[in-house]
């Protein structure tokens, strides 16, 4: 097994009340109801207010179509207050296995980290989960969120020729997913794809998922209950679509050029690094970052580890690089 960077295997290893050490339980279908549950009552939902924050960012509310017969889908859209638009948009898709999480509580780090730096929008997007919505239930809300977006842009002060697609883990996976959608129904066209340990490879049969089984925070057992509870019994499917699990793309020809950044001691280390070399092999872009020693979510468990900083400073030049490349504004350029 890789070692841990010592700070991140400090911070691991301090996960010892009864509240942290929930975070070292695997989710099974047994469980995963209760966990639900425990995630809605837990997890931060901050409001609109709170997301202001005494009026640095703009924040609002809104509805989009869903996919034919689907509900509406909520996206939460947020920018620095007082920066003169059409702004660039980060279009983002939280991380959660597919099972949990929620678009608002995402957005601060989101809005620090880059709205103010490179001045950009973020809409976060609230996508059902799994099981109570199955494939393709939440790509396609991912999907029709954004097809709103670009076709609304004007009126949401955004510019709909610099959107760079985003997410983390089920939701960088999503994000994966809605690329090749966009690609394949002529959609809109993101500049980049941002996509942190993505979930991406339902077969959960890789090295690195036997490797770090029974130690990464999100490991094997996790990942089998999250792609059940997504796709029931297509999981493992010799026919299963790229679009439910993009690991399965046979062309990745034509796509936004991506970020992809995994840990060298996680779960999705080996599916990442492939969809890397399968985007260099169809003779697309894609920059790789494989953090040494980082688990799953080190960057959340460990926000102030040196490998936490150097991560974020390679997120936000990318960024930086990918918006100036698309004609971006001093700050983007700068």
């Amino acid at each position: 097994m890789p070692a841990f960077d010592p700070e991140l295997g400090a911070a691991l290893a301090a996960l010892g009340s009864a509240r942290e050490s929930a975070l070292r339980e695997p989710f099974t279908p047994e469980n995963l109801a209760d966990r639900q549950q425990r995630d809605a009552a837990t997890r931060p939902r901050p409001t609109l207010r709170e997301l202001r924050a005494d009026g640095r960012f703009e924040v609002e509310e809104l509805r989009a179509p869903g996919a034919t017969g689907a509900p509406e889908v909520t996206l939460v859209s947020a920018r620095p207050a007082g920066v003169r638009g059409p702004l660039p948009v980060l279009y983002y898709l939280h991380g959660g296995g597919m099972v949990v999480g929620n678009a608002w509580s995402v957005l601060r780090q989101a809005l620090q980290e880059w709205a103010l730096a490179l001045e950009l929008a973020v809409i976060s997007v609230e996508y059902r989960l799994a099981p109570q919505a199955r494939y393709p239930g939440p790509v396609e809300d991912g999907y029709a969120g954004l097809v709103w977006t670009a076709a609304n842009a004007r009126a949401l002060g955004i510019d709909p020729d610099r959107i760079i697609l985003g997410g983390k883990s089920a939701g960088a996976g999503l994000a994966a997913a809605i690329a090749l959608l966009a690609r394949d129904r002529g959609g809109p066209a993101a500049i980049g794809q941002l996509l942190l340990c993505p979930m991406l490879d339902d077969r959960n049969d890789s090295f690195s998922s036997h490797q770090m089984a029974g130690v990464d925070l999100w490991d094997r057992t996790s990942n089998a209950t999250g792609w059940q509870a997504l796709l029931g019994d297509r999981v493992g499917a010799a026919d299963l679509s790229p679009y439910a699990a993009p690991a399965r793309a046979t062309d990745l020809s034509g796509l936004p050029p991506a970020y992809i950044e995994v840990g060298s001691a996680e779960t999705f280390r080996d599916e990442d690094v492939a969809y890397a070399n399968a985007i260099w092999r169809a003779g697309g872009q894609a920059e790789l970052h494989v953090w040494p020693g980082a688990f799953h979510g080190f960057d959340s468990l460990a926000p102030d580890a040196a490998l936490t900083r150097d991560a974020r400073e390679a997120r936000l030049r990318w960024l930086r690089r990918v918006l100036a490349q698309s004609g971006g504004s001093a700050a983007a350029a700068g």
